[in-house]
């Protein structure tokens, strides 16, 4: 229904690819907390960048399903962390540079990181507001043809050894979320200073805190409209909800097909584990729940991907799938026994990965708060541009 043949021989080199070039490469950066540049190069020469962004700008122009198997055969190289910090660069950063860049931005920032010369981060949430989008504290003042940027970030994916930072700030802060705007901020600008964090999972990805002191940006790296960054925000998330969706039933099909290849070989009281009703019946349930979501997150990718603005929808992807594979990847380790809990084997890390879905990009309880504005309040969202 959603992919041709095009589409499978996409996933077939981007197997390939993966197993070739990156895959010998995961524990130690797994260990190291730290992807080598090389890699981002190589993705930048395949394509993988520029999947679904404008030919002119070394983009290959794709359906949102390229992306989907994206997506979907980096959650089974078993790193979040890695995963993580290709799609925050091609899906985060990168979005805000095509939607809101004007064509000097795009030259210089789109283009380079399309081909993996530079790496981007988006800079969003902040220590103190969480999920709080509106509640920012940082700040941006104009004066003359400067900002001058304060505040600080947190939680930020690429956030340490990026070239470039997409920022949110605040450049009417008595406004609210109506005085936010968005600009580019290049990484070696004086006052910038980054602290890497120490994370229960996505151990290969630099996840950073940030801190902006008297950072001058220049007038014309400003995004958009100025007052429009809240908007912008909001709009996007429908995207990273649906990336996130989409991450959890690849990393729950994952674990599901390791699980049941162990179980056709591991043997107990005379014969495979995979004979047993109850083992088998946990998994028929994995299985089956699955299945429900990746058919709904397929659908929604075909909305979206045909312009319709799937707010609502995505927040459901992301909620239902990220409970989906924590509890699927839960009950998989289970069924490894003792194994299970060894850093040999996949699940351990997988099922530390995989507990940053309810988490990032919106918390499970705030995606609950804004489908019940829609459906019980009746509150519509429309796209800002």
């Amino acid at each position: 229904m959603y992919f041709t043949e095009e589409h499978e021989l996409f996933r077939q080199s981007l197997k390939e690819f993966l197993q070739k070039e990156v895959v010998p490469h995961i524990d130690k950066w797994e260990k190291s907390g730290t992807i080598e540049r090389f890699i981002w190069k190589k993705f930048g020469e395949m394509g993988y960048f520029g999947i679904n962004y404008p030919e002119q700008y070394g983009g290959l122009d794709l359906d949102l399903f390229y992306t989907v198997i994206f997506l979907e055969e980096l959650q089974k190289i078993n790193s979040g962390g890695f995963a993580a910090a290709m799609w925050a660069h091609a899906y985060l950063a990168m979005t805000h540079l095509a939607k809101e860049g004007d064509e000097r931005i795009k030259e210089e920032y789109l283009a380079p990181s399309i081909a993996g010369d530079k790496i981007g981060c988006l800079c969003i949430t902040e220590p103190f507001g969480g999920s709080d989008v509106a509640g920012m504290k940082s700040t941006a003042v104009k004066k003359g043809d400067k900002y001058i940027l304060n505040g600080s970030k947190t939680f930020i994916t690429n956030g340490v050894y990026s070239d470039y930072l997409v920022v949110a700030a605040k450049t009417a802060p008595e406004k609210g979320n109506k005085g936010m705007s968005i600009f580019v901020v290049d990484r070696d600008t004086p006052g910038i200073a980054a602290t890497k964090l120490d994370k229960l999972g996505w151990r290969a990805s630099d996840t950073g805190e940030i801190s902006f002191t008297d950072v001058e940006i220049p007038a014309e790296n400003l995004m958009g409209e100025e007052g429009k960054g809240f908007p912008y925000i909001m709009q996007h998330f429908a995207l990273e909800r649906l990336i996130m969706g989409v991450n959890a039933h690849a990393r729950a099909e994952f674990a599901l097909d390791y699980t049941l290849q162990y179980m056709s070989e591991r043997e107990a009281f005379g014969k495979t584990i995979n004979k047993f009703q109850a083992l088998r019946h946990k998994m028929a349930e994995i299985a089956s729940e699955v299945e429900m979501c990746k058919t709904f997150n397929y659908a929604i990718t075909k909305q979206l991907d045909e312009g319709a603005y799937v707010v609502k929808e995505a927040s459901m992807s992301k909620l239902l799938s990220t409970k989906m594979a924590d509890s699927a990847i839960y009950d998989c380790l289970q069924m490894l026994g003792g194994y299970g809990y060894i850093e040999d084997y996949p699940l351990a890390r997988l099922l530390r990965d995989s507990r940053l879905g309810p988490i990032g990009g919106g918390t499970s309880e705030i995606l609950k708060e804004i489908i019940a504005k829609m459906i019980i309040d009746g509150k519509s969202y429309k796209p800002a541009t």
